[in-house]
């Protein structure tokens, strides 16, 4: 249990306690939060309790903390506690507790950090799923790293993970996407065809044309064309995955699971999600379509599940996918990663999971953001090479994976994004990955040279760190654990870049007050496991973000 769960359990059983005496007035707990403080003289967690009790209890906030003093019984881990205006309760770990974790860090290795949170629970993370009917974007990108890094921040927190990418292989867009390709094969074998009105116009449409007339010559020419557009439509939507898996290796994702949409109907999900709802009287028939009963379910409006040439709608698909994933997969806690412009389609899905009896906060769904392409002040909105969006293998091609991945997470997903692509190329402390594993970089120089002057330090006494440097780097390494708590439970990744940076920043700090290798045996060797503790504990972050550990730079 963390630190901050063992104070908030004391400080509610010390409420309970004043209340049964009669001390405070018997009213309902809120949330008990913990806090930092701000500045390290109060101490190194504070809570302000009292604040929010004050008027529920009609009391003054200072008067209750005294109260809640009287009845507080520390854990082992506080050294001792004191009341501060205008009502907060401070707390103060015991040094012992601090020098213990360094020790604890050094033997549990990159295990430190991890939680039993989840207890097993099987969640599945699904993200990217871009239709096969094009390069991936730079927005892309975003999705791909925040779904990627969530699946590892919840897995350190002990849950079951299981990461999918939906592929859409069917429908309209797929439809538009062959004859699309088609007329590009006609094209460039010299017929004069015209494409599609709701077509693919993109140039890489041309290039993926040229690439099977090269492949297959004139061979799609002499089948029927109904043959032939479900021929050259297969093969196109082939090659564009096989780039889209190429991308993301690139960026350093990859997926437990590729499901294709088609299985929904192959397998029978589709049919047995439909008969649910009909069973429950949630679908009608009206203006020659078949629509689900939204409205009556909390919802606007109603939504057509089948049109009137008998197609399902994407929201069909989508009721019988998430059907999969919890009637028939079993997951007890699905998370969806999409772009912002599917933000509207959030309730109905939900509701849909309801009319299906799936409680609906077991569907989680994270909404991101767009990103802005820039170099320095100027804005980039075209790609150099087709003159269309920025695709996310130019991007990959310019800047290093860590970069992309670092910058894509520095943000919380509902935040506009501004990526700097001279910056994330900057071999400098200006580029916040640089920065962070510059860091773990001059650790490694540190260790080798130890190992170099042959210094043993298994049996350094890390009592000896008592230093304001080397007691606040312990106490930076100490909040992994609570880290990785945030990130999974907010769902919210990217605090992840915000404590790898503030880590690297303590540490760089401590290397210019404490010389770590020196005259002094004793503290050269308590320091040196200071300095390999910080190593695991950056290592463990980078990892946890996807990124490299480097021993060189």
């Amino acid at each position: 249990m963390l630190v901050k769960q063992k104070i908030r359990f004391c400080l509610r059983d010390a409420v309970a306690t004043a209340q049964g005496k009669g001390d405070l007035p018997p009213v309902e707990l809120p949330e008990i939060v913990i806090e930092h403080p701000q500045d390290a003289i109060h101490g190194d967690f504070a809570c302000g309790l009292p604040l929010k009790l004050a008027r529920s209890m009609s009391l003054p906030p200072m008067n209750i903390a005294h109260e809640i003093a009287k009845y507080l019984s520390l854990p082992a881990e506080i050294a001792r506690f004191a009341i501060a205006k205008p009502g907060f309760i401070n707390f103060t770990v015991q040094n012992t507790w601090l020098w213990n974790q360094v020790e604890t860090i050094l033997s549990e290795g990159e295990s430190y950090g991890n939680l039993d949170l989840g207890k097993g629970m099987r969640i599945q993370v699904e993200f990217v799923s871009a239709n096969p009917t094009g390069p991936l974007h730079v927005g892309h990108g975003r999705g791909a790293v925040l779904g990627s890094t969530l699946a590892n921040v919840l897995s350190a927190a002990g849950y079951q993970v299981k990461t999918e990418y939906y592929l859409n292989d069917i429908g309209t867009q797929i439809d538009n996407f062959r004859q699309s390709l088609y007329a590009r094969y006609l094209q460039s074998q010299g017929k004069n065809v015209a494409l599609p009105e709701e077509g693919y116009m993109g140039d890489y449409m041309i290039a993926l044309a040229e690439d099977i007339c090269q492949e297959y010559g004139d061979k799609l020419l002499n089948m029927p064309e109904e043959k032939a557009l479900l021929e050259i439509g297969q093969i196109g939507l082939e090659k564009i995955l096989e780039n889209i898996k190429e991308d993301l290796e690139l960026l350093g994702v990859d997926f437990d699971v590729w499901f294709s949409e088609k299985t929904l109907y192959q397998e029978g999900q589709y049919n047995e999600a439909m008969a649910m709802l009909r069973n429950k009287s949630c679908v009608v028939e009206k203006e020659n379509a078949v629509w689900i009963e939204t409205s009556t379910l909390g919802e606007d409006k109603d939504n057509v599940l089948v049109r009137g040439d008998g197609s399902p709608t994407y929201f069909a698909s989508d009721i019988a996918y998430h059907y999969d994933k919890f009637a028939r997969r079993g997951f007890q806690r699905v998370i969806d990663i999409w772009g912002a412009d599917h933000q509207g389609h959030v309730p109905r899905v939900k509701t849909a999971m309801a009319a299906l009896g799936i409680d609906p906060a077991q569907l989680e769904v994270i909404t991101y953001q767009l990103v802005t392409l820039r170099r320095g002040g100027e804005i980039v909105r075209l790609s150099k090479r087709s003159g269309d969006i920025v695709t996310l293998r130019e991007l990959l091609e310019e800047v290093e994976r860590d970069a992309c991945r670092f910058i894509f997470l520095s943000r919380s997903a509902d935040s506009q994004m501004d990526f700097d692509v001279e910056l994330a190329k900057r071999k400098s402390a200006d580029n916040p990955v640089y920065y962070v594993q510059y860091a773990h970089a001059r650790i490694a120089s540190i260790l080798r040279l130890a190992e170099q002057k042959n210094i043993q330090y298994n049996q350094g006494d890390v009592s000896l760190l008592t230093s304001d440097p080397e007691m606040t780097l312990i106490r930076s390494l100490v909040l992994l654990p609570e880290t990785v708590e945030i990130a999974a439970t907010a769902l919210q990744p990217h605090y992840l870049t915000y404590y790898a940076q503030d880590m690297a920043t303590v540490f760089h700090s401590f290397y210019k007050q404490c010389r770590v290798i020196s005259n002094d045996r004793a503290l050269t060797q308590s320091r040196l496991k200071l300095v390999e503790a910080t190593k695991i504990v950056l290592s463990k972050t980078l990892h946890l973000m996807g990124m490299s550990a480097p021993e060189e730079m």
